[in-house]
């Protein structure tokens, strides 16, 4: 009945199992990386190492107890690589609503993740745009990163430019350019990412704040 978790157990204290193991559950691992990216992933991808990475950490730490290996090893693979999304401040604007629906039951953190994502949808709405829009504007070069970290903190930390954008709804985008020297194509291609960043940093909303730790810690 459990002849897959007891395999397990056996590769954990066996290298020659081991690495016979991983290789039978290679296509297993790149579905759940590719599930939890919401992309597919060869292994090419980062994310590929991150997910084998987590899977050999899986059988490491696994016993019986802890149910079936399958779904222990999953949950671990969506675990290390949300961990990874969230340190490169990707997982923000890709993360899927129905997705974390799907993951309730697995953590409560992921519960209270849907009820700010709710919760900031609600405000994003007021600009016009949804969270799901933000996601074709999440900056992924370190230039473009460090140019939407600039103008989100010169925000935050100047309270009448914050004011203004949130009694307006607008992004000074004249202003941002002239302060800070950036380019206004910089700025108006990331104009929803910068809205909703500020909006979470200077709201109520400490998981989803831990995705864009990259811009508000020194």
């Amino acid at each position: 009945m459990r002849e897959i978790d007891e395999m397990a157990v056996q590769a954990a204290n066996d290298t020659d199992k081991l690495e016979e193991f991983v290789r039978g559950y290679e296509p297993f691992i790149l579905k759940c990386a590719s599930k939890t990216s919401k992309r597919f992933i060869s292994k090419e991808d980062d994310e590929w190492s991150i997910a084998l990475s987590a899977f050999y950490d899986a059988i490491i730490s696994y016993d019986m107890d802890k149910g079936a290996f399958i779904s222990f090893s999953e949950l671990i693979i969506k675990r290390r690589l949300i961990d990874y999304f969230r340190s490169q401040g990707k997982y923000l604007a890709e993360v899927n609503v129905d997705y974390i629906e799907d993951m309730e039951d697995e953590s409560d953190h992921l519960s209270d993740l849907k009820f700010e994502i709710e919760g900031i949808s609600d405000r994003l709405n007021n600009y016009n745009f949804s969270f799901m829009d933000v996601s074709g504007q999440s900056p992924k070069a370190i230039k473009t990163k460090e140019a939407c970290r600039e103008i989100v903190r010169y925000i935050i930390e100047n309270p009448l430019v914050l004011n203004q954008l949130k009694d307006t709804k607008t992004l000074q985008i004249k202003l941002l350019e002239k302060k800070l020297d950036l380019p206004r194509k910089t700025i108006e291609r990331h104009r929803k990412y910068i809205i909703a960043a500020v909006e979470i940093i200077v709201g109520d909303y400490p998981y989803l704040k831990e995705y864009l730790r990259y811009i508000w810690e020194d």
